[in-house]
């Protein structure tokens, strides 16, 4: 059993990213850019309307009031995608639509409700007298061009997708999707809608395992549920050796008489980098690597699993496609959380803001076999080894589940 820390410092040493590849935009949601946005042009392109109004020069409004409004000619019309070719002289205006471009002459918007708005004879009367600038978009006020826009490394969300869009980027470079692999072992698994006999249970853990996959950006191409025979897994195993980037096991890492998995990985070539680890749950966890994969062996208590996948495949998966990690932030407990004399502990937890403080509590079962535990949970606490418990009021590691909210 090796400390926490230097197996993490092993598996990062290890990590290698994939290459690129450009996709249409409409294809992008949820991959990792590997590039950088910039703008293509500046935004707004040009000085426009903020507001439904007419475009005057604020010198020609000065006294103007409800009861003596200014009185300007029409001359012209500027709506968004036909702009006015005229430039406005004194005692002239242009009627202009939101987001039109503000034609020339002209320095500031009086809305229609300061006005008369339009009438027959092309006169408008002016009630209130205006600024320059009053209601004009600038050009490049919200954007400069070459502005890096999104940075490389960045998760396309509809956000990030509808920037790309507004500045007419049609194709996007992004990173590769970790190809994975996924199993379990063990003659007592069965599907689930089937009925169960006994001594047999249900294959929870490979649809967590699918799920998070999926979440974290990675292609599921193999999952099996393999029965406790060698051949069989060794077959599996050789395939995805050669067609993975990583190799996820749920079960069979341990000391059962059944446990192959680690002896196959051995005899396949397989360079074990550490088994077992100072922490609960999970510690006969298993880190090899072979060919061009990494292969994470986790146990297969659905807690130790879903906690083990979250603390080792997940961050793994973000930086092999340029991810920055997702960053763990500090909370402060509400009630005592159990620690370990030498080993990191990790529960699954709820965190929530109150006053402006991160405050969290960690689930109140705490057995690895007891997935319930997570059904409420929007986060896993952490804490490193010590010889009591944290007490409420102390402060502790929280690592937000990405597809959980705090409330």
């Amino acid at each position: 059993m090796i400390p926490f820390q230097e197996a993490k410092l092993i598996v990062k040493k290890h990590i290698f990213l994939l290459g690129s590849e450009t996709v249409s935009l409409k294809n992008s949601g949820d991959r990792i850019l590997a590039e950088n946005i910039v703008a293509t042009f500046p935004s707004p392109q040009f000085d426009n309307s903020a507001m439904d109004g007419f475009a005057v020069r604020a010198s020609d409004t000065i006294g103007a009031t409800k009861a003596i409004p200014v009185s300007l000619k029409m001359v012209s019309v500027s709506a968004a995608g036909t702009p006015s070719d005229v430039v406005i002289g004194p005692g002239e205006c242009a009627q202009c639509m939101t987001g039109a471009q503000i034609p020339m002459g002209a320095d500031t918007i009086i809305m229609v409700e300061d006005s008369s708005g339009f009438s027959d004879d092309y006169s408008v009367q002016i009630m209130i007298e205006a600024q320059p600038g009053k209601h004009i978009r600038r050009m490049g006020e919200e954007i400069s061009e070459g502005e890096i826009l999104i940075k490389k490394g960045t998760k396309m969300t509809p956000s990030e997708i509808g920037t790309c869009a507004t500045f007419g980027y049609g194709k996007v470079t992004v990173s590769k999707k970790p190809r994975v692999a996924i199993f379990g072992t063990g003659n007592e698994l069965i599907e689930p809608g089937n009925p169960l006999k006994l001594g047999q249970i249900y294959n929870f853990n490979l649809y967590v395992f699918a799920e998070l996959v999926e979440k974290a950006g990675g292609e599921l191409v193999m999952r099996n549920v393999i029965k406790d025979d060698k051949e069989s897994l060794r077959k599996f195993l050789s395939e995805a050796l050669e067609s993975c980037d990583m190799v996820i096991s749920s079960g069979g890492v341990s000391m059962g008489r059944y446990d192959y998995v680690r002896e196959i990985f051995l005899e396949l070539g397989v360079t074990e980098h550490f088994w077992k680890v100072a922490q609960k749950p999970g510690k006969p966890l298993f880190f090899g690597t072979g060919n061009s994969t990494l292969i994470f062996g986790l146990p297969g208590n659905p807690v130790s699993s879903y906690i083990g996948f979250m603390e080792w495949a997940w961050p793994v998966l973000e930086t092999m496609m340029g991810k920055d990690e997702s960053k763990k932030v500090t909370g402060i407990l509400e009630r005592s959380f159990p620690r370990e004399k030498i080993k990191k502990r990790f529960l699954f937890g709820n965190a929530w803001i109150e006053n402006g403080k991160l405050i969290c509590k960690p689930a109140s079962k705490v057995g690895s076999h007891m997935l319930t535990s997570s059904l409420a949970a929007n986060c896993i606490l952490s804490s490193e080894p010590g010889e009591s418990s944290l007490n409420a009021g102390e402060k502790i590691c929280v690592k937000l589940l990405p597809w959980k909210s705090i409330k």
